[in-house]
């Protein structure tokens, strides 16, 4: 029986527009697929392809969140031509590896801003504040954070003082839930956009120096410290009133002629990608150092193109401002390291390191015993 001339003519209607549709919807995937080539890494997008498509639960330290999250369409001007910058990332069994000691340039790592920023801490962006003090600190430091606001903290009800606390985050709920309530009673805890861990700590100072420009930069200077210092601050306070703020000086315990490690197993291995020179410029070594807050801008954006490095002091006081022509200073009250903790030792020196918690209390009072008498 044959098939009738209309239904013929239908049946082949049909074959055009299914073969149509199927031209179509191979030419957009190609257009789609070149377009990607064109702005993304390969790596970078196979990583992304593979969240997307397969749900991998990745294990990513903050270098790599950042880089994935802000920079799958960075582009590098290089001689005035565009050019796409491919990172040195690979995936093993399903985490992805971003090698910092091949060299990468840290504004390309590096996510601005601030979840608790704190503003409060720095009023009229710090017009009348004479010190800022800013303490690095971890998500987990509570006990850290409450001796210092308990003993030399007190300064901070100064109206020319001012005290915060620096952090990354955590995925920790139960810390974060903590850190939530810490941050409403006291508001002086300021977090950045990054993972809090050891190799993140040059990511923390920038931060540090991003918020100081941004709410605070009207201050005379900045003591940078850590939460197992203890600060005389009444002596720094002396030193303050009398230096100047215009001048473009980073004062601390400064560290000369300093090797780079080139032991891959070491803590503080320095590829020759990361550092190629022989010996680090004098820097002034990161338990405590102070300068001048208007600083904070020309030393910030000076960080953000430079090759990451995870040794913060050495970078940002030794690399960044030796590039900058920075002035570094020593001071001899900048002790840095644990010393003797007697009254005498306590009320002469600016900052002391390695003080656990329970110390601070001591060691405050030591600084207030008014029976001792120091030569």
């Amino acid at each position: 029986m044959k098939v009738p001339w209309l239904a013929q003519v239908r049946r082949m209607h049909l074959v055009i527009i299914v073969l149509a549709a199927l031209s179509l919807f191979l030419y957009v995937c190609y257009i789609s697929t070149s377009q990607l080539q064109a702005t993304v890494s390969p790596v970078v997008y196979s990583v992304v392809a593979a969240v997307a498509d397969a749900n991998i639960q990745l294990n990513l330290t903050q270098p790599e969140v950042s880089f994935i999250k802000n920079d799958t369409n960075t582009v590098a001007k290089r001689n005035n031509t565009s050019e796409v910058l491919s990172p040195p990332l690979s995936v093993t069994n399903n985490t992805v590896v971003l090698d910092l000691t091949k060299g990468i340039l840290t504004d390309m790592i590096y996510e601005s801003g601030h979840t608790n920023f704190s503003a409060e801490v720095c009023p009229d962006l710090g017009k009348n504040i004479k010190l800022l003090i800013i303490i690095t600190s971890a998500p987990s430091h509570e006990q850290a954070r409450m001796a210092i606001r308990q003993t030399w903290g007190h300064y901070a009800s100064r109206r020319d003082v001012s005290i915060a606390f620096m952090l990354g985050t955590t995925s920790n709920k139960v810390l974060n839930s903590r850190l939530d309530k810490e941050q409403y009673i006291y508001g002086d805890i300021i977090t950045g956009k990054f993972i809090d861990a050891y190799d993140n700590l040059t990511l923390k100072t920038i931060s540090m120096l991003e918020w100081v420009d941004n709410y605070c930069p009207k201050a005379a200077f900045v003591l940078k410290t850590d939460d197992d210092m203890f600060i005389n601050v009444h002596r720094l306070l002396v030193f303050v009133v009398n230096h100047d703020p215009n001048q473009r000086i980073i004062y601390g315990r400064l560290a000369k002629n300093w090797k780079p490690i080139r032991n891959k197993k070491s803590k503080y291995y320095s590829s020759l990608q990361q550092y190629k020179h022989t010996v680090f410029p004098d820097f002034t070594t990161g338990p405590a150092y102070l300068f001048p807050a208007k600083l904070a801008r020309e030393l910030y954006s000076a960080a953000l193109n430079h090759t990451y490095f995870k040794l913060e002091d050495v970078f940002l006081t030794g690399i960044v401002a030796n590039d900058l022509k920075i002035k570094r200073v020593h001071v001899s009250e900048f002790s840095n390291r644990r010393v003797s903790l007697t009254p005498c030792s306590v009320q002469r020196g600016i900052s002391i390191h390695m003080v656990k918690g329970f110390e601070q209390f001591d060691l405050w009072k030591k600084l207030l015993d008014g029976h001792t008498k120091c030569k």
